[in-house]
């Protein structure tokens, strides 16, 4: 199998981003450096007699892309041991050249496509997964706005602190099997949850309580601070700001994507919300503080 090296594009993302954070101790603060993983789409190409398709769209670290699309063709019995010919980052001149490190192109052996239909599932995914072109994220911005006649939430450090507790206490599954992931939704205030959510999928917690509001006339959510027991990526920050979710908590870190969607649609997003300490990545403003001494 070759591993094509032609007109590489000039600029990679490495697993590690660099950003800043504002810490949260106690009642202190301290601004910082911080590292993040980082968090970028990948395409993964088939080729094969002269065609092209994409097969699938995931999000991923960068490194090891070419082992990653050779693993994943493999798993979904697409493509076995000796039918990849050659593996490649994509040369397309219609993409921009940071994108051309986030898609991989995979020639296969064979003289046609696979009958993906055969397949167990079905990974191709369109422009509207949200990271991959301007108008999902324009018709994500139309979604998020905040109602301007409603001002905007702010919450204290001390009812954050309480928040993981209230979300474990009410997780009745996990207490059972140790194995899910949360999502709970609060009034700034803290106190007892409005509803929570178990799934083995991060994701899907969020969207269970998501629809749960949805179905209840509930949304938007602009008043309620979302709390997620894991770590934060793209995907929820994307279904957060849908909601029109202004506060979003993880016990856990943030990706690089979750952070820069944060930013751009002025979500506030904390992390690392354990034992009366967090950092805040995006929008601080929202947080009270009381009596903190900032530092440089």
């Amino acid at each position: 199998m070759e591993r094509d090296g032609a007109a590489r594009p000039t600029a990679r993302l490495g697993p590690v981003t660099r950003s800043r954070v504002r810490r949260v101790s106690g009642s202190a603060v301290r601004d910082r450096r911080d590292d993040l993983a980082t968090e970028e789409p990948l395409e993964i190409r088939l080729l094969a007699g002269g065609e092209s398709r994409t097969v699938a769209i995931t999000m991923r670290t960068p490194g090891a892309d070419f082992e990653l699309a050779a693993g994943f063709l493999h798993g979904e019995g697409i493509a076995g041991p000796g039918d990849i010919a050659a593996i490649g980052y994509c040369t397309d001149e219609d993409l921009e050249p940071e994108a051309r490190y986030n898609t991989v192109t995979v020639r296969l052996a064979a003289s046609r496509l696979p009958d993906l239909a055969a397949t167990a599932r079905n990974f191709l995914t369109s422009s509207a997964c949200g990271v991959c072109g301007t108008a999902s994220l324009d018709a994500l911005r139309d979604r998020c706005a905040v109602p301007a006649a409603r001002p905007p939430v702010t919450v204290r450090a001390t009812t954050l602190y309480g928040l993981p507790d209230r979300l474990r206490e009410a997780q009745g599954v996990f207490g059972r099997t140790g194995g899910l992931h949360a999502a709970g939704l609060f009034t700034p205030d803290g106190g007892t949850p409005l509803a929570v959510r178990e799934d083995v999928g991060r994701h899907n917690a969020v969207d269970k309580l998501v629809g749960w509001a949805l179905l209840g006339g509930g949304t938007p959510l602009d008043r309620h601070v979302l709390l997620v027991s894991g770590r934060v990526g793209y995907e929820i920050m994307q279904k957060a700001a849908s909601a029109g979710i202004q506060i979003v908590c993880a016990v856990s870190a943030p990706s690089s994507l979750a952070v820069d969607l944060a930013r751009e649609f002025g979500i506030t997003l904390v992390g690392f919300l354990r034992e009366e300490r967090f950092n805040i990545y995006a929008c601080p403003e929202r947080i009270d503080v009381e009596q903190a001494a900032e530092t440089p």
